[in-house]
């Protein structure tokens, strides 16, 4: 695996890459996957599955398109557990997709940054969210999600850095990742999985 003999001369990295990953992969309907992602803020990965459930039982387990979305009542949406605030928010990424013409095929032919700028006019939709989706939905490799909390903390523990000045941390993580370019996604994802594992 290519990635993995690029990310492997990270000698400090290399000590955490037990097994190789599987490919990144890409998955349709990105709208519907963003309106996931917000349902799924703040929420243990149990809830937000069951809540996803819910919302596509609705849809007689169908994946809705952002119109179907916009035509539930607000009522409804808040019945499987949403707050007023994930209601407003999944709709206005139905709105937006609908008013801005945002397709699957419309966002392939764009450069992540792009995406970045794009998505994040949505209310509700963060830096953040919208790097999930590059990798998770886009199959994007070089996504490196400098603010999530999981990262950093796993950054502090392999490369032992100094916490005490935020702006001063988040430039040294920065500086590691840029090493690891153009497979900055795969870091994240061993990242992920080191700290979930509770080394």
């Amino acid at each position: 695996m290519e990635y993995l003999v690029h990310l492997q001369k990270d000698k400090k990295l290399s000590k955490i890459i037990s097994q190789p990953l599987p490919p990144l992969q890409m998955h349709r309907n990105v709208a519907l996957r963003l309106m996931a992602s917000i349902m799924s803020q703040q929420l243990n990965t149990k809830v937000a599955k069951i809540i996803y459930k819910r919302f596509l039982e609705l849809y007689n387990g169908e994946e809705p398109q952002p119109q179907q979305v916009l035509d539930t009542p607000s009522d409804t949406l808040r019945g499987i557990g949403l707050s007023n605030a994930k209601v407003k928010y999944v709709q206005n990424v139905a709105n937006f997709c609908i008013e801005h013409s945002v397709t699957d095929t419309k966002l392939l032919s764009l450069s992540d940054e792009e995406i970045i700028d794009i998505l994040t006019q949505i209310k509700g939709v963060g830096k953040w969210t919208v790097e999930m989706l590059l990798m998770f939905t886009l199959g994007r490799e070089d996504v490196f999600a400098v603010d999530d909390l999981g990262i950093q903390q796993a950054m502090i523990k392999v490369y032992k850095l100094q916490t005490d000045e935020k702006k001063l941390l988040k430039e040294q993580i920065l500086k590691i990742s840029s090493k690891w370019k153009p497979y900055r996604t795969y870091a994240c994802l061993h990242l992920w999985v080191w700290k979930d594992s509770g080394e």
